[in-house]
């Protein structure tokens, strides 16, 4: 009995520690996206670019700001939106300089 209880609380830790991670990544995208709809230009990678950029900003604006406004799956909006803008205009002018990925078209195929 004692093992099955074990094995209960277990299985419902890992559930709630992957859903967790999911909703954090599902709010890192969100917060990336509209860092990408602010800032003139595109985020490469589609979704997965906003999603660094949403994860990778609530690290830089945290650093930047501290904990301000409201909290969503342990992700700070204000900063993290503050912080993804500042990470997709680096991206941008890495672009336009030519380091990093550049989107494909008709016009830069070779």
């Amino acid at each position: 009995m004692l093992l099955i209880v074990a094995a209960l609380v277990l299985g419902i830790w890992a559930t709630f520690s992957v859903l967790g991670v999911l909703v954090t990544l599902a709010i890192a995208a969100i917060v990336g996206w509209i860092a990408d709809r602010i800032v003139p230009g595109r985020l490469p990678y589609g979704w997965a670019g906003a999603m660094v950029a949403g994860l990778l900003g609530s690290w830089i604006g945290s650093l930047l700001i501290g904990h301000v406004g409201p909290t969503i799956a342990r992700i700070p909006i204000i900063p993290a939106i503050l912080g993804a803008v500042i990470v997709a205009f680096a991206v941008q002018l890495l672009v336009k300089r030519g380091i990093g990925p550049r989107p494909r078209g008709p016009e830069t195929r070779v």
